[in-house]
């Protein structure tokens, strides 16, 4: 049987369902939700144009609404990930 492999940014897995990209380990204290709310035609792609990222705490008996710490929106996904690692890396520093 093959396993999956887990593809990861700057040493966290990355997972992806349809609009919603997931960032860091759900083992951690924190993890990172980037949303994408808008795309644009660039040739034949669909480049995201409207990212929201949001750090969230993982703590499953924290109402989701409350589990937000920090949120933004960037205009491209690159400049999205540059924040969500930052935050990350931070947020988990800290513990």
């Amino acid at each position: 049987m093959a396993e999956k492999a887990v593809l990861t940014y700057k040493g966290h897995p990355l997972r992806r369902k349809d609009n919603l990209i997931y960032f860091g380990s759900m083992a951690d204290k924190y993890i990172i939700m980037l949303q994408i709310m808008e795309t644009k035609k660039v040739k034949d792609l669909d480049v995201a144009s409207k990212v929201s990222v949001q750090l969230q705490l993982t703590d499953p008996d924290i109402k989701s609404r409350d589990r937000v710490v920090k949120k933004t929106e960037k205009d491209s996904l690159y400049t999205a990930m540059d924040v969500a690692s930052i935050w990350l890396e931070r947020a988990l520093a800290q513990g």
